[in-house]
């Protein structure tokens, strides 16, 4: 059981490590116009966090402080979407890259949603 924990632990942070690599690559093809560089800004600080925060969470000290990571992580990827979706919506990328990284982002939030529910003892897998 312990094995499959650090396997599942460790295939997320290899997603969202990749998934963050991919957002960069799609933030740099970005117009330089001044609102896209802000929307931009606050897409990669709240990507970033994503995965800052789940790193965190893995060296966390106690229960409490886990969970604490995963829900600012898990917050970070909510603010992820509202941006992309500004970016989408306001025509300030690629449709079709920003839906595959959504669509992505979407799975990676619910892993680390049932994630926080399954510590809690809130639901069981």
């Amino acid at each position: 059981m312990e094995n499959e924990k650090e396997k599942f632990k460790t295939e997320l942070k290899r997603r969202i490590y990749t998934w963050i690599l991919r957002l960069i690559k799609f933030l740099d093809s970005s117009p330089k116009d001044t609102i896209t560089y802000r929307v931009v800004d606050q897409l990669f600080r709240s990507g970033g966090s994503i995965g800052a925060n789940y790193i965190e969470a893995q060296a966390s000290s106690s229960k409490k402080d886990f969970v604490n990571f995963l829900h600012h992580s898990l917050k970070s990827a909510n603010e992820s979407k509202f941006w992309l979706a500004i970016l989408r919506d306001t025509k300030r990328g690629d449709a079709e890259k920003i839906n595959l990284l959504l669509d992505e982002l979407i799975e990676i939030a619910n892993i680390l949603g049932a994630s926080i529910l399954t510590v809690k003892g809130k639901r069981k897998f």
